[in-house]
């Protein structure tokens, strides 16, 4: 390995490093150990749904302080409904931690960070957690790591391992070095003349502040007062703050930091960059998923705390229902009344809505799924999909003739004006547009024979078993 070739003026940066791995192999306590915390929860159950980003100083072992180097870390959640947040992390990063944990080895999320480290050619090292522990087994995970071709140094491969334990600090300080000795061979640095450009890791609206944007500044110096844009969204950074909550008039690259200031909210994992290119910035991208001309699919609305989390959402929901609205922020009255317009439902992760708003669901009769563990929502979600796609109407009819229709078994005949008419399908009688009655297709026929469908264009006769009389005029809705 050379040291890459240094450019004139400029000046050296910090790595930025992404930790990837399974749910509940450590991550987070990781990072909690290395920034001095105990404030770390098991992933299980206070899951880390957003990426955050910490920046830490490594001191030299026999300088002083004033002389320690910095990391900045990006924490990535390891849960699989996040698959696009880790790729997004991989991306941003400069190199990534694998944490695989010494009692459990090779998990889905390994597979998958791998796979995503592989395809984003970023450099990694990777950290075996959990040593201390009775049944951790170093053997095993490195023959594992070597079956998915994660070549180890010390078995013909050039990827950096380390054991460690966050419970007594074991391999921590040898993890950190091996980081910036990756980063001394790399020769990161940056242009202090460059207009800033970075990534957005997450974006909110705040009630008092506005559009909030949790950014990672990758070239140049982002100052107060700069005009910044992404593809979606642009604004003047109002004001800065570091990854501690504390005010800066300047950031320079491989800083986390907040920025106050986007007119509407940019999307996660979008570049950001400041200047005249702002002009020229905005596309129109909006997150809205478009209008699907399909039927028998459960409509929705989406909401979510963060960006990153939205994007999560979407990802998981979209191949079961179709989203026709999606947004940041809490449940308000106009999501109400768009779903109430729309027929949609609201599923809801980490926000609610206030009183005023679950009031005027219940009274126009919107169901909302509200959770902040996005696999208990899901769980929620899905139950109800299998429940309410059962139900999905296949066809219409509009009745033309009844024959018979005292209540029990019924004759009538009408012309399907939508989807198909089934023999044997359960239906709804419908009349001014309220639900009358309920009942089964006892016999279908087209053209006086038996029929165990009709398309629309086309009448047919039915003997209908059912609740209620059946009138001229009724609609007649097959499921």
């Amino acid at each position: 390995m050379t040291l890459a070739n240094e450019n004139k003026g400029f000046l050296p940066r910090p790595p930025i490093v992404a930790v990837m791995g399974h749910v509940d192999h450590g991550k987070t306590s990781l990072l909690d150990y290395i920034r001095k915390t105990n404030k770390a929860e098991r992933e299980a159950g206070g899951i880390t749904q957003s990426i955050g980003a910490y920046e830490i100083d490594v001191p030299h072992a026999n300088q002083p302080k004033s002389a320690s180097r910095k990391i900045t870390f990006i924490d990535t959640p390891g849960h699989e409904a996040f698959s696009k947040m880790r790729a997004r992390g991989a991306t941003v990063a400069d190199f990534a931690i694998l944490v695989v944990a010494a009692d459990e080895s090779i998990k889905p999320q390994t597979r998958e960070s791998i796979k995503i480290l592989k395809d984003t050619s970023t450099p990694y090292v990777v950290a075996i957690t959990k040593i201390d522990r009775n049944n951790a087994d170093i053997e095993r995970v490195k023959n594992d790591l070597m079956s998915e071709e994660v070549l180890l140094e010390g078995a013909g491969g050039n990827v950096s391992w380390q054991g460690v334990s966050v419970k007594t600090g074991e391999g921590v300080k040898e993890l950190l070095e091996t980081i910036l000795l990756l980063s001394e061979v790399e020769a990161l640095q940056y242009n202090p003349l460059a207009a800033a450009r970075g990534f957005v890791l997450e974006s909110h609206k705040d009630s008092r502040r506005g559009v909030v944007a949790s950014v990672i500044i990758r070239e140049g110096v982002l100052k107060e007062g700069d005009k910044i844009a992404t593809y979606s969204a642009s604004g003047q950074a109002r004001f800065l703050e570091n990854f501690l909550g504390k005010r800066a008039k300047s950031l320079a690259p491989s800083s986390p930091a907040s920025i106050v200031g986007f007119e509407t909210i940019p999307k996660a994992g979008e570049e950001f960059w400041v200047g005249e290119a702002e002009a020229g910035a905005r596309a129109d991208t909006s997150a809205k998923s478009h209008e699907e001309k399909e039927t028998g699919r459960l409509k929705v609305v989406l909401k979510a705390e963060m960006s990153g989390s939205l994007e999560a959402l979407k990802q998981l929901i979209e191949p079961m229902a179709q989203i026709v609205e999606m947004s940041v922020g809490d449940i308000t009255a106009a999501d109400v009344t768009h779903a109430v317009n729309t027929g949609s439902v609201i599923i809801a992760f980490g926000v609610k809505g206030d009183k005023a708003t679950e009031s005027l669901a219940q009274i126009r009769k919107v169901k909302i799924f509200s959770s902040d563990i996005i696999y208990e929502l899901l769980k929620e979600v899905e139950a109800y999909i299998k429940h309410e796609t059962s139900f999905q109407p296949v066809g219409e009819l509009e009745v033309l003739k009844v024959f018979d229709n005292k209540a029990g078994k019924q004759m009538a005949g009408g012309k399907v004006v939508k989807g198909m008419a089934r023999n044997g399908a359960k239906i709804e009688i419908v009349r001014g547009g309220e639900k009358v009655g309920m009942g089964t297709i006892a016999n279908l026929q087209s053209k006086k024979n038996n029929a165990a469908e009709v398309i629309a264009g086309n009448e047919c006769g039915m003997l209908i078993e059912a609740d209620a009389k059946i009138m001229v005029g009724d609609t007649i809705k097959y499921f």
